[in-house]
Formats: structure tokens, sequence, C-alpha cells
């Protein structure tokens, strides 16, 4: 008798976990000429809002004096909540002070655009206004929203790697192929160089005998 309640215990925390699946993070590629923006809207007021983003490819090289990427974030009443400047990436976090639609915008302060890749997330952990009157309930809810948003950071995390990971491949490969054009080039010229100093070389020799004939 003393295990049907445990059991019961158990089926319940099943039920609550699926039933409370959180919203999967928004991830998207987002193609940067001059600015552009995203949208996002936060249900509750006080929601943990948080991403990343990675400047993922450069159709151009970025040397030390690249002034990079701008991003800010505007809550729905106009006010800029956050921003950063001048950088290929980083991670943003913040408490949305209302309810309503968050924009996210990207500047590109060159005219070569740059593909971002971008994931965000709005966290929602229930208070004593949102849980179920049993007050047994109340903890457990708390833990599996704690649980849920501790996860979603783990993903969001993830994923920032990944696409780190990325632009350090696309680097990697950019610069190889760089060098090997420069070889090939280099190659080239001396090629060039050295055949005009072949030539130059017989034609002076070639004068010198017919000097030496007359």
């Amino acid at each position: 008798m003393g295990t049907r309640p445990r059991y019961a215990t158990l089926l319940l925390l099943i039920g609550l976990v699926l039933t409370s699946a959180p919203e999967p993070a928004s991830s998207l590629s987002v193609t940067v000429n001059d600015v552009e923006c995203v949208y996002e809207y936060v249900l509750y007021e006080g929601d943990t809002v948080s991403g990343n983003f990675v400047v993922v490819d450069h159709d151009i090289f970025w040397s030390s004096d690249h002034p990079g990427i701008d991003f800010t974030v505007t809550s729905p009443g106009g006010n800029v909540v956050q921003t950063l400047k001048g950088t290929s990436g980083d991670k943003f976090d913040f408490k949305a002070p209302r309810s309503g639609m968050y924009k996210f915008c990207f500047h590109n302060p060159y005219s070569t655009p740059e593909t971002v890749s971008f994931q965000i997330h709005a966290g929602h952990i229930p208070n004593e206004h949102d849980l179920a009157k049993d007050e047994h309930l109340d903890p457990i809810n708390v833990k599996i929203a704690e649980l849920r948003e501790a996860l979603e950071t783990v993903t969001l995390e993830q994923k920032y790697l990944k696409a780190r990971d990325s632009r350090h491949r696309h680097t990697n490969e950019s610069t190889r192929k760089r060098v090997i054009y420069y070889t090939v080039a280099e190659y080239l010229l001396l090629a060039c160089v050295s055949t005009l100093q072949v030539v130059y070389i017989r034609r002076l020799f070639s004068k010198s005998v017919g000097y030496n004939r007359v």
C-alpha cells in the first residue's frame, strides 16, 4: 500500500514535465547589410530573455581595426534595454521590464553583407499567481521550471559554441586559401621575373657578340 502514493507522485511529476514543456529557443540566420531587426514577444514582465549571436562568415577579411557588428535591444516602450558595440559575437541576458514585443537590431557599418547566427529564448519561472492551489505542487512546479530553464541555458550555450566553431573553421579555411593564392602569385611573379632576366641577358650577350664581330 505504501508504494502506491510513490507511483502516483511519479506519474504526477511526469505529467507536469510533459505539460510544462518550454517554448524552444528561436534560432535563425540573419544577413546584415546595414540594419536588420528581429522581433520577439515576451509574455510576462520580469521574464529572463537570453541568447547569443555570432558572425558566422566574413565576405571580407576582418583586421584588428574592423569596427565589428553593433547589437541593440529595444523594449516595447522604445527604451534601449541592452547594447553591444563592435563585436563579432557575444551573449546577452536581461530581465524584461514589461511584457510586449522586443526588437533586436544588428548594425553592420560596412557595406559588405555579413551572416549572423542568432539564438534567443524568453524564459518564465512561475510565481504564486501561476501555480496550482495545492501547496504541495508549488515547489514542484518551481523546480520543474528552474530545471527547464537550466536545460535551455545549456542548449543555448551549445549552439553558441557551435556557431563560434563554424566561424573559426571558416576563418581558417579563408586564411588557408589566401596563403595558397599568395604563394601561387609569388611563384608566378618569380617565374616572370626570371624569364625577363633570361631574355635580357640573352639579348645583352647577343649584342656583345655582334659588336665583337664588327
